[in-house]
């Protein structure tokens, strides 16, 4: 590996943001070189002509490739990053972009000068897809510069608001990655666990100490059609039942059993059961009741509820009528 960054971008149909976000990295002053590893995961729109008018005007930062065929997120990204020639790796989705072009510059002198550290982290902004504008900061309940990454464990399985890391604005070792990767290529590479930044914010969690850098250098793109966040009903019921799929890998994995991991998986049961509810669609309250029980999640009184409310189709639709009522006098409300 040789001691540059490398800069992993993914991008599909994003003709409309992927310039920004190269952008946003090629502005970047740092005193170690970087190189950005750009792929298209077969875009159906002008995305790829973009990235190649990218690497024709950089050919010595860019390095991109549009995928034969399509891979989705974890092949994407993990045979990417395992093509990186970095010591040190980045992410920036291609719908995101960064704001601070001294980035990479605070967060490799934070790697550089502490060898206990495998990952630096920041503060990031909420940034609304379809308004262009920011709608929030961030929130961390680690704000340490520097925390004993086994500290984080229980709460990056169980993050449910806030990424405990964001991965689009860290920098991470890609040895300690490569290491966890050759042990247990499985946590890395099953496509049932729908994301990747979970395992890389563990796996450096496990093997160090995470830095974090209470200021804002990204700007993360929410409230469109994504890989983790979707209008549609049942996309969200798979996404969330992947994750909490991963979680609950990573939970046995690690042997954590507390208050907080049960009270977690309580609640992505309950989000799954109210996804097949609001999609009126019983193969997902079939499916909900299976993870249920693969999950070992005993019923509370919101849990009960719900299922009875969802066990004919009589009461499942008045309280869908009851709940259209509701949103449209909150909408006139407001």
């Amino acid at each position: 590996m040789e001691n540059i960054i490398s800069v992993i971008v993914l991008t599909y149909n994003q003709e409309k943001t992927i310039g920004r976000t190269l952008d946003s990295i090629l502005m970047q002053k740092c005193h170690i070189p970087f190189e950005i590893e750009l792929r298209d995961d077969c875009s159906h729109d002008g995305t790829d002509a973009i990235c190649r008018q990218y690497a024709e005007k950089y050919p010595l930062i860019i390095r991109y490739r549009q995928n034969k065929q399509n891979k989705g997120i974890i092949d994407n990204y993990f045979d990417t990053l395992l093509e990186c020639r970095g010591k040190y790796i980045a992410d920036c989705a291609g719908d995101d972009f960064w704001i601070d072009p001294l980035k990479l510059e605070k967060e490799v002198n934070i790697l550089e000068q502490h060898s206990e550290v495998t990952l630096v982290h920041t503060a990031f902004n909420y940034f609304d897809y379809n308004k262009k504008q920011i709608i929030k900061k961030s929130k961390t309940i680690f704000n340490n510069k520097i925390t004993d990454g086994e500290k984080m464990i229980e709460s990056i399985i169980t993050q449910t608001n806030n990424p405990i890391i964001q991965l689009c604005t860290s920098l991470y070792r890609k040895d300690i990655f490569l290491k966890e990767y050759q042990e247990d290529e499985y946590m890395f590479r099953n496509k049932e666990f729908g994301c990747e930044d979970i395992q890389i914010a563990i796996t450096m969690a496990l093997n160090g100490k995470i830095a974090f850098i209470n200021e804002t250098t990204l700007n993360y793109s929410i409230n469109h059609e994504s890989v983790s966040y979707s209008h549609n009903e049942e996309k969200r019921f798979f996404f969330n039942m992947r994750t909490t799929k991963l979680s609950y890998y990573l939970k046995n994995k690690y042997n954590i059993d507390s208050d907080n991991i049960n009270t977690f998986f309580k609640k992505k049961i309950f989000a799954l059961y109210m996804h097949a509810f609001r999609s009126k669609n019983k193969e997902l309250l079939q499916k909900a009741k299976q993870k249920q029980k693969e999950w070992n999640v005993d019923n509370n009184i919101k849990l009960a509820i719900t299922k009875f409310v969802m066990s004919n189709k009589i009461t499942w639709n008045i309280m869908l009528a009851f709940r259209g009522i509701f949103r449209y006098i909150k909408n006139r409300l407001h």
